[in-house]
Parts: C-alpha cells; structure tokens; sequence
C-alpha cells in the first residue's frame, strides 16, 4: 500500500472515532494542529523521526505534552499512529481527514480570486451565489490581486471560471482582431 491509500484508512478511522465522540470538527482542528507543527518545528519533526528514540518514549512524552488537552480517544490513536510507526504521515492524514469531512458534509473549497478588497457581505453572497450554483456549501478563501482588473476568478479543484475584465478585455480584443480586414 503507498502512503496516500495508508493516510486515507487512519483518516477514516480518526473520523469514526470522531463521530463517536461528536467532535468531528475539533479532532479535525487538532489534527490540522499536530500536522502543521510537524512540517513547522524541525525539532518536533526530527523527535518523531528518529529510529533512535523508542516508539513507547514517544508516546509518553506525547501523552505528557497533550494530556488533558486532547480527548482520551484522540490521544489513544495518535499512539496507535506511532506503534504503527506511521508517525510522518500524521500531516497527510489530517489534509485527508479534512477531504473526508468536506465530503460527508458536501462542501467543497473554493479558490477566489478578486482585484479589490472586498466586504463580509460581499463574501457571504458569493458564497451562497457559489452554493446555489454549484450545490454544495462552498467555502471562498479569498486573495487579492488588482491585475485581473475586475471582476473574479474561482478555482475549485481543476475548474476554473475566470470571469475576470482582464480576460473579457483579452477576448474582445482577439475577436477584434478577427474582424480587421487586412
């Protein structure tokens, strides 16, 4: 089995623990937590790297660090986790975790791009114009880049609709150009 097939069965797992618990979004926070602070602090990484420290001091020392901080189900698979030695893939299971409960609960994530700042309520309404067209709950993560002029771009996953002037300006001047008798 590769990684990826590995990553998406303890995600899988983490989300029926999850369920169980009824904290899917927090266990989903927690995970994120732990993964971004693998990839972030080089001694955290390099600690549960190493084939020098034993897999039962990990778990103790991880058990110190997060004890009450974290349910005691989560904490009982992160030591499963580092039993398994499967340890560095604790970043690929929280993004796969997170596709799962984007999943479960259809949403997707869109990529919007827009010249100008814009407004809570002008984020708001497009994410509902983007839900009703698309129909599931979209989640916009907003950046700016004055270049395109006017307008949005919204990438979700491999689609893209640019709806951009910068663009309209592009194909009007092509279709322009067609025309010119020469």
């Amino acid at each position: 089995m590769n990684d990826a097939t590995i990553s998406r069965n303890y995600a899988e797992t983490l989300l029926i623990l999850a369920k169980k618990d009824g904290q899917q979004e927090q266990w989903g926070n927690l995970i994120d937590t732990i993964g971004v602070a693998m990839r972030e602090d080089r001694t955290l990484k390099t600690f549960l790297e190493s084939p020098k420290i034993a897999a039962s001091q990990k778990i103790e020392i991880l058990a110190r660090a997060l004890g009450k901080r974290v349910p005691p189900l989560f904490l009982r698979f992160l030591q499963t986790v580092i039993t398994k030695r499967r340890q560095m893939l604790i970043p690929v299971i929280a993004s796969e975790y997170r596709a799962l409960i984007d999943e479960s609960e259809d949403r997707v994530h869109a990529n919007v791009t827009v010249a100008r700042e814009s407004t809570e309520g002008e984020r708001d309404a497009l994410a509902r114009q983007l839900s009703r067209v698309l129909g599931k709950r979209v989640v916009p993560h907003i950046t700016l880049n004055p270049a395109i002029l006017g307008g949005l771009i919204v990438k979700i996953g491999d689609t893209v609709m640019d709806g951009s002037v910068r663009r309209r300006l592009a194909t009007l001047r092509s279709r322009m150009l067609e025309t010119v008798p020469r």
